[in-house]
């Protein structure tokens, strides 16, 4: 009888191991919190079909906007089936719950970082028939107080946050606008129903090289590697910014450690080879591609800074 039981405990192990290594068992829904044609839906969609082919499983990226990301963050959250995961942008992993106590997950305690997919400043965006010039810009923005609308993706996104940050330094006072998505902040900023918003460098320059929106100056530091031609926002005068947005693949924490690090390794593959980096890239993003101990650290510290900027700008969920 000793001996059946090792026995069966002996075949226990590697059947274990066995089922865990075959996982997935069907298809992947990678949740995107923003609108076809976001920024984070064309990143969704540049790791859906290489992470597709490396677990041998279809990749579905499923579009949930609304809410700043949040609604798709709590699906993620919620989610039990093991094969659910979120591509998602800084606020919905870092300050969603402390700008919001009603936000219905708790990004800390109910998702599993995964991997830091890219990185990339925000680029301060007005329509053509904008002052030219940062100074210029900001100057007019100041003089015209509250007539004038700022535009973002949502609620406790850093595009928010951070014009709430610009306006603290630089005395403007336009007023926020939401919208379910960056399109749809650009088509308010053509039709002059937003006079400026914070837009990801890919799809900012986009509109600028077509002639349709002005570039006003960058959230970094200094000029950035991914817009060189753009000016840093310092340089107009706007002292002690430096914003960056990144987006990242989460999972719900009841998602096993196992799977979670088998995921972070592909994605951390993905972004490095040669074609999906250009692809990246030529969406106006850095890569970075990190374990999720990586993205664990990105997110203490982020949610240290956008806790910072909330208290000095007195920003809340409106």
């Amino acid at each position: 009888m000793a001996a059946a039981v090792v026995g069966a405990l002996g075949m226990a192990a590697p059947l274990a191991m066995a089922q865990s290594a075959a996982w997935p068992t069907q298809p992947v829904k990678l949740v995107v919190g923003f609108p076809a044609g976001s920024s984070p839906d064309l990143m969704a969609r540049t790791l859906a079909e290489p992470l597709s082919q490396a677990l041998g499983q279809p990749v579905l990226v499923d579009n949930r906007p609304g809410a700043g990301g949040n609604i798709a963050a709590a699906q993620v959250a919620r989610a039990t089936d093991d094969h659910t995961l979120g591509l998602m942008i800084n606020g919905n992993m870092t300050i969603a719950k402390i700008l919001n106590p009603a936000t219905p997950y708790d990004p800390l305690k109910d998702l599993s970082p995964v991997s830091l997919i890219a990185v990339a400043p925000l680029v301060l965006t007005a329509p053509v028939s904008a002052p030219d010039g940062g100074a210029a810009f900001l100057a007019a923005a100041k003089a015209s107080g509250d007539k004038w609308n700022y535009g973002s993706p949502g609620v406790g996104t850093v595009a928010h946050l951070g014009m709430e940050l610009i306006k603290s330094l630089t005395g403007m006072s336009p007023m926020h606008v939401p919208y379910k998505g960056n399109p749809a902040v650009i088509a308010g900023m053509l039709g002059n129903q937003v006079q400026m918003a914070l837009l990801p460098p890919g799809l900012a320059m986009a509109q600028v090289n077509a002639g349709k929106l002005r570039a006003v100056g960058v959230t970094s530091a200094g000029r950035s590697s991914v817009v060189p031609e753009v000016p840093s926002l310092s340089e107009a005068g706007v002292k002690g910014l430096e914003l960056e947005i990144w987006n990242a693949v989460a999972a719900p924490n009841s998602l096993s450690k196992a799977h979670v690090a088998k995921l972070s390794k592909l994605l951390t593959d993905i972004v490095r080879r040669p074609e999906v980096r250009e692809r990246i890239v030529a969406q106006g993003w850095q890569v970075a591609g990190t374990s999720p101990e990586g993205l664990a650290n990105r997110i203490r510290k982020d949610t240290a800074t956008m806790t910072e900027v909330i208290e000095r700008t007195g920003a809340a969920a409106k």
